[in-house]
């Protein structure tokens, strides 16, 4: 009886802390030591996670790391990375950590060559909007026609949460990273506007911002507006679990 009464509890558990990992936290401190001169935001939402980091004097941007998450337990963590820009070899990689929380903050620790890591992040937001999601992009409209596109070892995902965005171009294959962006956004009747703050193929970019109008049609998200170098775009984005992910466990199979 005490097993069919734990079991429950500890899927239970395991919800409740995948719940508060979902949305932007910035990384405070490394090792003990306040990290002052960079900023790293990391977003988690869907089973995904996402981070940019930046030098905070200059804007330049550093490195950005992502993939799928796991939580095998209440305080053990798995990244496996889909896109890594400081090692490539840890792409198709999983990373174990001791996962925990105290007084709201998240502390990661893991061992890298030997040594004890930990990492100390602060909750950014948590805000909930219809666009709070991992997605993939899926079509585009060129005129009058729309042309799809599957998913594959090449692809555009772009992670939404807690206020925050960040978009990727990789192939997890190759292990070829082609760039990310990412800042603040507001999406409010209608009206979707993203407010840059790193850039990894202009450090010039940070500080701008760029309006769109967009609607969640049938799960999806359709996008359009005029992209960064003024030219007309339409963009339509499907939930990357459904798009990427369960199409290729139907492949696996």
């Amino acid at each position: 009886m005490k097993k069919i009464i734990l079991l429950p509890l500890l899927i239970f558990s395991i919800g409740v802390f995948a719940q508060e990992l979902e949305g932007a936290w910035k990384l405070t401190h490394l090792n003990g030591i306040p990290v002052k001169d960079q900023e790293c935001i990391k977003i988690y939402q869907d089973g995904y996670f996402a981070f940019g980091n930046k030098e905070m004097d200059t804007n330049h941007f550093l490195g950005a790391g992502g993939g799928l998450y796991t939580l095998e337990d209440s305080t053990s963590y798995t990244e496996t990375f889909d896109f890594y820009t400081s090692n490539p070899n840890k792409i198709g990689a999983s990373t174990q950590y001791n996962l925990d929380f105290l007084d709201e903050k998240l502390i990661l620790s893991y061992m890298k060559k030997g040594e004890n890591v930990i990492e100390i992040w602060e909750k950014v937001s948590d805000r909930d909007d219809d666009l709070n999601g991992t997605w993939v992009i899926t079509g585009r409209k060129r005129g009058d026609e729309i042309s799809t596109m599957t998913p594959g070892a090449r692809r555009t995902v772009k992670i939404l949460g807690g206020g925050r965005f960040q978009w990727i171009a990789f192939n997890s294959e190759t292990k070829e990273f082609s760039g990310t962006g990412g800042g603040n956004y507001t999406a409010q009747n209608g009206k979707y506007t993203e407010y840059i703050t790193f850039f990894s193929r202009d450090d010039s970019r940070v500080g701008a911002s760029l309006g769109f109008d967009y609607e969640v049609k049938d799960g999806a998200w359709h996008h359009s507006g005029l992209s960064s170098k003024g030219d007309p775009i339409y963009e339509i984005w499907s939930s990357y679990r459904k798009a990427y992910l369960e199409k290729l466990e139907e492949t696996e199979d």
